[in-house]
């Protein structure tokens, strides 16, 4: 009886945050799915039309712009977010003096809200009153920097954002990765007159490889669903020059009262996640399963 209770019991303090898990996010996923292939409007209704409402979605220009600007964004973000937290690792990485104190800065971005990011970046980057104004008032007259008025830089800005928010979370994942790589190893190359940049290339960043995989997955995942960055910072605009599938959805459910199609673009993007998560989750059950 005693040992009943003792396997029962963690099942029963777990159970309640279980069902609550399985309701709220499984069964919201669920009806999501069923609301996208309805003739939902303003209020969910339930005439079923099949995938009517994906059709009518790729057939969007508005979804089709989220989608190119998803693409440049995604793109940028990963690739500039890795490649600075890699040479930001790696610099920290040679024991310098001051690494307690400048590993922090780095991270201080990441405990932001999005939101605070991306107000603070519109005041930075608005012409009136952020860097253009500072330079014009310092008497730089002929110095210009409106991106974020311009429908063909704008996505830009959402990026720089974007990036000086998650490039130091992404130098922490990159130093505990050199941190843990085998001394010996390196000891080894040293002896056999490997320069730093060829043991870096050689061998230290192969070594790196599930946290470059690991970061791909985190980043990725951000970039699929930023919705508060870009309300924050260009609220979409200008026109739909930075809309991205998140706030094509909150738009499309809420604003335009298309409930049916917002929940199908909610779906699209939740494939685009699982596309990315499963086959991670599945390559390090088998990494787990061979060691």
């Amino acid at each position: 009886m005693k040992d009943t209770l003792q396997n029962w019991l963690p099942r029963l303090v777990v159970a309640p945050t279980f069902l609550l898990v399985v309701l709220f996010v499984y069964g919201f996923i669920l009806y999501t799915g069923y609301l996208s292939m309805t003739d939902s409007r303003m209020l969910p209704s339930y005439g079923f039309i099949g995938l009517e409402n994906y059709t009518k979605l790729f057939n969007l220009r508005h979804w089709n712009i989220a989608l190119v600007n998803l693409a440049i964004f995604g793109v940028l973000y990963i690739g500039i977010c890795s490649a600075l937290g890699l040479f930001l690792a790696i610099l920290l990485d040679q024991k310098i003096r001051a690494e307690g104190f400048i590993r922090p800065i780095y991270l201080y971005p990441m405990a932001l809200s999005f939101i605070v990011t991306g107000t603070a970046w519109k005041w930075f980057l608005d012409p009136g009153i952020g860097l253009e104004h500072t330079m014009h008032v310092w008497g730089w007259t002929s110095f210009q920097f409106n991106w974020i008025k311009d429908r063909d830089y704008a996505i830009y800005t959402v990026v720089m954002a974007a990036v000086w928010q998650s490039s130091g979370f992404v130098m922490a994942m990159f130093l505990a990765g050199l941190r843990g790589v085998d001394s010996d190893i390196i000891k080894a190359a040293q002896i056999d007159g490997a320069s730093g940049v060829t043991i870096y290339r050689r061998i230290i960043i192969p070594l790196m490889r599930p946290v470059f995989l690991s970061a791909f997955v985190v980043l990725a995942h951000l970039a699929i669903k930023v919705y508060d960055l870009v309300i924050a910072l260009t609220g979409g605009g200008p026109g739909q020059a930075t809309e991205l599938p998140a706030t094509f959805m909150y738009s499309y459910t809420f604003a335009r009262n298309q409930m049916g199609v917002g929940a199908s673009s909610a779906i699209i993007m939740l494939v685009m996640v699982f596309s990315i998560v499963i086959p991670y989750v599945y390559s390090e059950l088998r990494q787990g399963q061979s060691k």
